[in-house]
């Protein structure tokens, strides 16, 4: 699938360029520092699969809800140090914050 779309990308600028669309190409790189984040490996955080019961039994109310929304319903626990994601009622993923 990736060669295919490089293979349209190519013959599409290869066009542009004989129409003489495509003369003044030119690309940026932009850096973006990583944030500082807790080695997870060290943190104690809810994993994928566990549910909103075992996480609040776990590591208490959340101090925020947000959601859910769409579907599959996508729901938002915010804690001091960490997000919750959850699908239903299911840890989808989980994101350290930021230290600041």
């Amino acid at each position: 699938m990736k060669n295919k779309r490089n293979l349209i990308t190519a013959v599409a600028l290869t066009s542009l360029m004989s129409a003489g669309l495509a003369t003044n190409l030119h690309a940026e790189q932009l850096k973006i520092p990583v944030g500082s984040q807790a080695d997870r490996s060290q943190a104690s955080l809810p994993t994928t699969g566990m549910t909103q019961t075992s996480v609040r039994n776990r590591w208490g109310a959340p101090q925020d809800i947000h959601g859910p929304v769409g579907e599959p319903p996508i729901s938002q626990w915010h804690y001091s140090d960490f997000i919750v994601y959850f699908e239903h009622d299911r840890v989808l993923h989980t994101v350290v914050k930021r230290n600041r």
